[in-house]
């Protein structure tokens, strides 16, 4: 992991105290509101539906058991309902498909005191909102995958330090993501993101990234774009620079709804590739200070220098971990949240998120102690925040799995389900956030509350279901196979179902977005309509064949008609399907 320098701490801390000093300016009146919005934004605090909500920055998904402890610290002591009725929510976070964590009842008096404490283990909300760059994201198996050409994460760190307050992009048109893979298979959704970047080596071994603009999710969902098949990695910062600013420059101001670069890509095409080239050219040449921009390879070491494998990790006699106990729910979770590993005698462990009675990415501070204790104990301190809202263990011996599974089944991480149904994308939607249209949680805890067999969840096999609660598509449910959007219609609460997505994944197939069929279900309908397209699926499949593969094999209708049957039914008896 990355280790904060002397210069890091004492920014990170300079930052919370000029924190406290807004706060106390904007408490005492000498800042108004208006005028304090952009200061609390800059740092992570937005307002929401019933109490401000902190967004925690994880860079690249990277997370240590002393940060984790104090993330639970600030959910027990700080995110607290006191009182009215959400009095017995409060107590947790909620890790999102960004690799953050976000809070949502901290009291904004108390935000300064939470500064501070973040501060202390090397930790942030610098960026985590606002029209910059945000949080770097990556793969969340990053150093430790079988399949991985070039570890990512020193290059996401060396982006994260260059674009950290950068005073050319404080303030872009729109929001800014970017996202890096460093292994054959897609496990980031790099082609969603503002800009994509794959790690690749040439035919002489030099290593280079190829380079993916324009993708987005919200109104208008659209793949990113190839502008760039291979730039050296020592001029990446030259070509992203050429890239923002062109988007700085070019991306509409005018109209919130088409200011994301995805936008400008899609209208300018090559012109837009053409300038952006153009731009990174007069850089190199020194006009623009672009030999300063190059990354010098002593700092390229002194980054790598902090992902080397832990002291006590090297390469053992591998075992078969289904030796260690033939207890059949543990045969299941090595089969589902068990991950293959580069270094001969360790595995990456899924610790999942996703059980009943708790929305997705869920987390309360005594879950975030144990994790802290099972990554001391089982993964040299060490943890990740995945896209898909779970945490993992990347450090893992195979002689440990045993012993950690039953650690993990007493502390409720061991629900076998990663990739499957209830394995759900959801944000937090309506129940906390101001701009939802529908609630998420609700219908997140429907669909896994019908679907708790696990022989069935393991017949219907992977299946990415994500849930959003607008479309500003915090849930990513344009990527699910199954996606549900929440919509309004005259103040109710409706959802539309859409099929076929994908994020890019070998096990989701070329990233695209999914199809919308017909019109939108009610509440009490939206689950009975998932399980009429499952339903569909079984009895239309062909032997092997994954729930994503039918969809594109028989195209949307045979869906469409088994989902809006319910619908049918409902309207002639008044009780959904």
């Amino acid at each position: 992991m990355y280790r904060y320098t002397a210069f890091d701490r004492h920014f990170v801390h300079q930052r919370a105290a000029q924190y406290r000093d807004q706060l106390e300016r904007h408490l005492n009146g000498q800042l108004s509101t208006d005028e304090f919005r952009p200061l609390r934004l800059q740092n992570g605090w937005y307002v929401q539906r019933h109490a401000p909500m902190l967004r925690v920055a994880i860079p690249y998904g990277e997370l240590s058991s002393v940060q984790l402890r104090q993330l639970a610290k600030i959910a027990r002591e700080y995110d607290v309902v006191t009182s009215g009725p959400f009095q017995a929510h409060g107590g947790y976070g909620h890790f999102t498909t960004r690799q953050n964590l976000q809070y949502n009842w901290i009291p904004l008096h108390r935000s300064a005191e939470v500064m501070e404490l973040l501060a202390a283990v090397d930790m942030h909300g610098i960026q985590t909102s606002g029209n910059c760059i945000r949080n770097i994201t990556s793969d969340v198996t990053a150093g430790i995958a079988p399949d991985e050409i070039v570890d990512p994460r020193p290059y996401c760190e060396i982006l994260r330090q260059w674009s950290t307050l950068h005073p050319e992009f404080a303030h872009l048109p729109r929001k800014f993501k970017i996202a890096v893979s460093g292994a054959l298979e897609d496990r980031a959704a790099i082609l969603w993101h503002d800009i994509g970047l794959q790690l690749k080596k040439d035919a002489s071994g030099a290593v280079g990234f190829q380079v993916f603009v324009g993708g987005g999710m919200g109104r208008t969902p659209i793949i990113a774009t190839e502008v760039a098949a291979f730039v050296p990695w020592q001029q990446i910062l030259v070509f992203l620079e050429a890239i923002v600013r062109v988007y700085n420059l070019a991306g509409r101001r005018d109209n919130l709804y088409k200011a994301r670069i995805k936008i400008l890509v899609k209208a300018d095409g090559q012109k837009f590739i053409d300038a952006v080239n153009a731009e990174f050219q007069a850089i190199l040449a020194g006009d623009l200070g672009g030999h300063e921009q190059l990354i010098p390879e002593a700092e390229l070491a002194r980054v790598q220098a902090y992902f080397v494998d832990p002291a006590d990790v090297s390469p053992t006699p591998p075992l078969d971990p289904a030796t260690l106990s033939s207890d059949p729910a543990y045969q299941r979770w090595l089969t589902r949240n068990v991950q293959g590993h580069r270094v001969a005698g360790f595995r990456a462990v899924t610790l999942s998120l996703k059980r009943v009675g708790i929305p997705p990415g869920d987390t309360s501070a005594d879950m975030m102690e144990a994790a802290a204790e099972l990554a001391d104990r089982f993964s040299q301190g060490e943890l990740r925040v995945s896209h898909r809202q779970n945490l993992l263990l990347p450090w893992v011996r195979e002689s440990d799995l045993w012993a950690l599974f039953q650690a993990a089944r007493a502390a409720g991480f061991a629900t076998a389900n990663a990739t499957l149904l209830t394995d759900q994308i959801a944000c937090p939607g309506g129940d906390y956030c101001a701009l939802a249209n529908a609630r998420s949680l609700p219908i997140a805890a429907a669909i896994a509350e019908r679907y708790q067999d696990l022989d069935e969840l393991e017949d219907l096999g992977a299946i990415d279901l994500h849930i959003s609660g607008c479309i500003n598509s915090c849930g990513h449910h344009h990527s699910g196979h199954i996606g549900i959007l929440g919509v309004d219609k005259d103040g109710t609460e409706w959802y539309q179902l859409t099929l076929g997505g994908s994020d890019g994944s070998t096990l989701s197939g070329a990233a695209m977005p999914g199809k919308v069929i017909g019109p939108s279900f009610a509440a009490d309908e939206i689950a009975d309509a998932v399980e009429a397209v499952l339903e569909t699926y079984k009895q239309q499949r062909q032997e092997a064949e994954r729930f994503v593969e039918t969809v594109k094999r028989l195209g949307l209708e045979p869906f469409k008609s088994a989902a809006n049957a319910v619908r049918v039914v409902t309207a002639r008896t008044g009780v959904p399907a």
